[in-house]
């Protein structure tokens, strides 16, 4: 059973909804604490509270109460009960949109940094969904409450076009397209290091991180995953790219391109804020620290999107401006 994204193990006692989660210890899993093991498999836990969890009963190994000190072994199976994340009513905020198109069947929106596509687990306001329900009289319905309008999602961090349906039937046609991958979607990034080859193609299947789960990583047990990238500019360390996924994974652009040793700029999560990256020393160094002072997310922007209009029929695409701070950083280069 796949883990879930948006839990919390605090609590348990008094939450009716109860989600199950079962996890194979892997083959060759070295022997860790219990407790330590499951936090760093379940998302958004903390230890104490999965130490909690453990002493309450709602964690068994091989059908067994055990401590949180259980020494975990390749191949135990381990069974938890959690309870599911409470429901969120997402409610209009009046937060500026950057609105690059609108008609009465979509919007193309230009999101910014920092903020998230729909409400969740963290994040219960001030996201896309709240400005759209501010903005618009009318979202597609297909999705949960929480996230009225998106077809697709775009990372907190990661800035660029999105485009929201305003009903039901435009929701599915460009759905449809998506599953499809007829959309053209095109983005920029400044990643580290330059290129051999002018152009080339990343291809590594995707899965969650065994070490942590709140990450994604290259593993052959994952889904496949396909990334084209072309260069751009060359600068002294850094190089400007652009970037089209042939299939649509989590954080794929950013495990891809630190799986072959080009990690995006700033990135946190992927090595992207490490000048050893470039190997640099001395001013070198120095510039590239100062570099990352204007770079505190991924240099990683959505800049065009095309597809077919669901009532014209007719294809369409769109454009955007680089960000500033991805600006700043090419300027100073």
């Amino acid at each position: 059973m796949a883990v879930s994204p948006d839990i919390d193990a605090e609590s348990l006692p008094d939450l009716p909804e109860l989600e199950k989660i079962r996890i194979v210890v892997p083959p060759k899993q070295s022997k860790e604490r219990l407790d330590v093991y499951l936090t760093h498999q379940i998302q958004n836990a903390t230890r104490s509270k999965v130490r909690s969890g453990i002493d309450a009963g709602y964690v068994l190994v091989n059908g067994k109460k055990v401590k949180a000190s259980h020494p975990v072994a390749p191949g135990e199976v381990i069974d938890i009960t959690l309870p599911r994340p409470p429901r969120v009513d997402a409610k209009g905020e009046d937060i500026p949109l950057d609105v690059v198109f609108e008609d009465d069947q979509l919007l193309i929106v230009n999101k910014p940094a920092g903020m998230v596509s729909h409400p969740a687990y963290g994040n219960y306001t001030g996201t896309l969904v709240n400005a759209l329900l501010h903005h618009c009289n009318s979202l597609s319905t297909v999705n949960t409450e929480t996230r009225p309008g998106i077809v697709h999602r775009l990372d907190k961090d990661t800035t660029g076009l999105m485009v929201v349906a305003k009903n039901d039937v435009a929701h599915h046609f460009l759905a449809e397209q998506f599953s499809r991958r007829t959309i053209g979607r095109e983005y920029w990034a400044i990643v580290w290091g330059r290129f051999q080859q002018p152009k080339g193609t990343i291809e590594a299947n995707l899965g969650r991180s065994k070490r942590d789960r709140k990450k994604v990583a290259v593993t052959s047990e994952g889904k496949h995953a396909v990334t084209d990238y072309q260069v751009l500019k060359e600068y002294d360390f850094l190089t400007l790219i652009r970037l089209k996924l042939r299939t649509g994974r989590t954080h794929q652009i950013r495990v891809h391109l630190a799986h072959i040793g080009h990690p995006v700029f700033g990135d946190p999560t992927y090595g992207g804020r490490s000048h050893s990256w470039g190997g640099l020393e001395g001013k070198r160094a120095q510039q590239a620290q100062n570099l990352l002072k204007l770079m505190g997310r991924q240099a990683l922007h959505a800049k065009t999107i095309g597809f077919i209009h669901p009532t014209t029929k007719e294809s369409v695409k769109f454009d955007s401006d680089l960000p500033e701070d991805m600006k700043s950083v090419l300027d100073c280069l």
